[in-house]
């Protein structure tokens, strides 16, 4: 039997406030859109545009799904940061609807259906900052797919269903590897309820889990030719020894609370650990599956943060299970027991936790698009990545004056933004980590070879890679970054010559290989780069 009981949807909303929050939404999307446009591409936002412009099965850093998301937008905007965009403005609205119908098929209420829609806006990840594109974004609607196909599994027993969930998570695969930490929560989903020698004994779920491979085969061929490169890459970081850290972990919650809401994420994550209760008291498979897929990842997380950097965006694709989960407590509540003073206390929080929250994502798009301050000085997020276009600018002034007719980097995010303002209109190569770059189209080899090139890197970036291959280095100038009046970002100008860079150069020669994602560079052999050149 299906454990959703079949009954008609609950009318507990007025059509005056149905009108209201509609317009709510609708401006919250145009809000997105006018972000979309007007705020200036981030770094790493313009390090996929590049991924966009290439014919690659994948990518060291990430599967290749943003690219193709980037590809999709520009193709109908063109080289723009709206083109650029454009695909993160659908993942939102996919997400949110999604989101919805689930809760709609769950509980059949209407308030719980319009604070789910609420809560999506009151987070400040989803409410604008969905409008930047990264591999979270390209991940999260098909995750989110993914979900909404178990909970139809749950809802009609029918076993077609996991097919769907197969392509979704296949999908999910193709945009982020991290759609794997869904595994816990599928097996609870799949082996607690007391249907699980149905399934176990059904060929869907595993013809599901042979078409999420099949779809996420580019990754795994790309990864193959190229000795698995993408997943040393990524799995660094578990293998790597650290200290404890304080800073860390409240670096962690710090994010989370900023992105997800300070009202928001206590609510979520407690209603996630009712969730949890409530599931394995009843049961309930979606229960199960939605606390399971929330808290098994994000008690990893936390552990991680206790000696390493968690990416702010890497735990996003969590919480919209979890604001989910949130708007369902409010119609399972009531049924169980619990008095009318924690009612209260729950609506009133969840009251709180869209208020405050769609107050500060307002506020943010403010700041970030026409505010003429700059609160953080140095270390304003928005800031530090701005003022790329005049970099750009210099660069070409000083080409002009040095005879150089390429552009050296050596750190990708300083490479992506100089070929973004830039157009391709000249080279412009990351000369160190080219495994980020594997299976590029050639650069402008015939711009490159025999000419001088200009060097634009930070003070601390390793200049000492390209003088052991070989590279004379002449300092030409300086250029710092300005940002509503404070120097953010300081550059060193250096014209190259006597060397041409190794586009293709071998595997763990300091050259080829990255800086590890644990924010320490890995061993450079530089004397091999000496015996190479």
């Amino acid at each position: 039997m299906s454990p959703f009981p079949v009954r008609p949807l609950h009318r507990n909303v007025t059509p005056q406030a149905l009108f209201a929050v509609g317009g709510l939404l609708i401006a919250m999307m145009a809000m997105r859109l006018v972000f979309a446009g007007i705020f200036e591409l981030r770094t790493d936002e313009a390090y996929y545009w590049t991924w966009s412009q290439e014919n690659v099965l994948s990518f060291l850093d990430h599967p290749p799904m943003i690219a193709w998301f980037v590809r999709f937008g520009t193709a109908i905007f063109g080289d723009t940061a709206f083109g650029v965009r454009f695909a993160g403005i659908v993942a939102m609205a996919v997400m949110q609807l999604l989101l919805v119908d689930i809760v709609r098929r769950v509980t059949q209420d209407l308030r719980a259906m319009v604070v789910t829609a609420l809560m999506t806006e009151a987070a400040l990840y989803y409410g604008l900052l969905m409008a930047k594109v990264a591999p979270d974004v390209a991940m999260i609607p098909f995750a989110v797919a993914m979900l909404w196909s178990m909970v139809r599994v749950a809802e009609t027993n029918d076993g077609r269903w996991w097919l769907a969930t197969g392509l979704f998570g296949g999908l999910a695969m193709l945009a982020k590897l991290t759609a794997l930490m869904f595994v816990p929560g599928i097996l609870v989903f799949m082996l607690v309820p007391a249907w699980r020698l149905r399934w176990l004994t059904s060929p869907y779920p595993w013809l599901a889990t042979l078409i999420a491979i099949i779809v996420s085969s580019p990754v795994l061929i790309w990864n193959e030719a190229h000795d698995w490169a993408s997943f040393r890459f990524q799995f660094v970081r578990v293998t790597a020894a650290h200290d404890w850290s304080l800073r860390t972990f409240g670096e962690f919650f710090g994010l989370q609370f900023v992105q997800v809401g300070f009202v928001l994420l206590p609510l979520i994550v407690s209603a996630c650990a009712v969730t949890a209760w409530r599931g394995w008291r009843r049961q309930d498979p979606i229960a199960l599956l939605f606390s399971s897929s929330v808290l098994v990842p994000f008690l990893y997380f936390v552990w991680t943060s206790l000696s390493l950097r968690v990416g702010d965006t890497w735990p996003m694709f969590l919480w919209p299970a979890a604001i989910a989960g949130a708007a369902i407590n409010m119609v399972e509540l009531p049924g169980e027991g619990w008095s009318n003073g924690t009612i209260r206390i729950y609506w009133r929080s969840v009251q709180a936790s869209i208020a405050v929250g769609m107050t500060f994502v307002v506020l943010s798009f403010l700041y970030c698009t026409v505010a003429p301050w700059n609160l953080f000085g140095r270390n304003d997020p928005v800031g530090t990545e701005a003022g790329y276009d005049k970099v750009a600018e210099r660069a070409l002034q000083d080409m002009r004056n040095t005879g150089a007719t390429w552009i050296a980097t050596t750190n990708y995010r300083v490479y992506a933004m100089l070929r973004w303002h830039l157009r391709d209109r000249v080279p412009v190569v990351q000369v160190t980590e080219r495994a980020r770059f594997l299976d590029f189209s050639d650069p402008g080899s015939a711009q490159i070879t025999g000419h001088p090139g200009l060097l634009i890197a930070g003070i601390d970036d390793q200049r000492e890679l390209l003088r052991a291959a070989g590279a004379t280095l002449e300092p030409i100038g300086s250029f710092t970054t300005m940002w509503r009046g404070t120097p953010m970002r300081y550059f060193e100008i250096e014209k190259i010559t006597g060397w041409t860079p190794e586009l293709n150069p071998a595997p763990d020669t300091p050259l080829y290989r990255w800086r590890n994602l644990a924010d320490a560079p890995r061993p450079m052999r530089l004397a091999r780069v000496a015996r190479a050149s």
